[in-house]
């Protein structure tokens, strides 16, 4: 009987493919699999090839991403919440680098799109509960969690270049987020003290 695929192996080809891409390096077959230590037949037991396993490195940083958001507790101060989520997606982003670098590469198509789309779900239903409580009066959810999200990456991008030092996250981030929020109708000063409660 042939051995099962080893899930050891499968995540090993995934990291090693978001670090040489990452670092502009050919990922080619045998490069690959050199790298991880195993046979090029790997990469098709594991993935039918090498458009598929892009698919899963896109993938793996989207399930890992929504593993840490399901981390954080829902607390009565939705505002605190929604700090506490950008949090959480920047720690995955700083523990993955190469993998949150690699799951915004359109390029591959998502084996379960749907479950990219639950991350942003979750930032959307905490700045619901925002609005819902009275503190984002006449704003849309979405576009509360879009501006979040949008202005989170761009800061994340510079830090995990390096174009910025890993501080700009705390230097910056409340601010932006204080910002934000006050801007969709939260009181400026319960804001500030919401923010910081969550990106602690």
């Amino acid at each position: 009987m042939p051995r099962p695929p080893d899930p050891a192996v499968r995540t090993a080809l995934i990291e090693q493919a978001a670090a040489m891409l990452v670092a502009r390096e050919p990922v080619t077959l045998r490069a690959l699999a050199t790298r991880v230590g195993t046979s090029t037949m790997a990469v098709y037991t594991h993935f039918d090839g090498m458009a598929g396993l892009w698919g899963a490195v896109r993938q793996e940083g989207f399930a890992r991403l929504a593993r840490r958001l399901a981390d954080v507790s829902s607390t009565d101060d939705p505002v605190r919440d929604l700090a506490a989520l950008g949090a959480a997606y920047a720690a995955n982003a700083l523990e993955h680098p190469a993998l949150y670098r690699a799951m915004f590469d359109a390029a591959a198509d998502l084996p379960d799109p749907e479950a990219a789309g639950a991350a942003f779900g979750v930032l959307v239903e905490a700045a619901g509960r925002a609005a819902g409580a009275g503190r984002f009066r006449d704003a849309d959810p979405v576009a509360v969690a879009t501006r979040q999200w949008a202005s989170g990456h761009g800061l994340l991008l510079l830090v995990i270049s390096e174009v910025l030092p890993r501080i700009a996250l705390d230097e910056h981030v409340p601010a932006i987020l204080t910002a934000l929020f006050t801007a969709a109708g939260d009181d400026p000063r319960r804001c500030a003290a919401s923010v910081r409660a969550g990106w602690g």
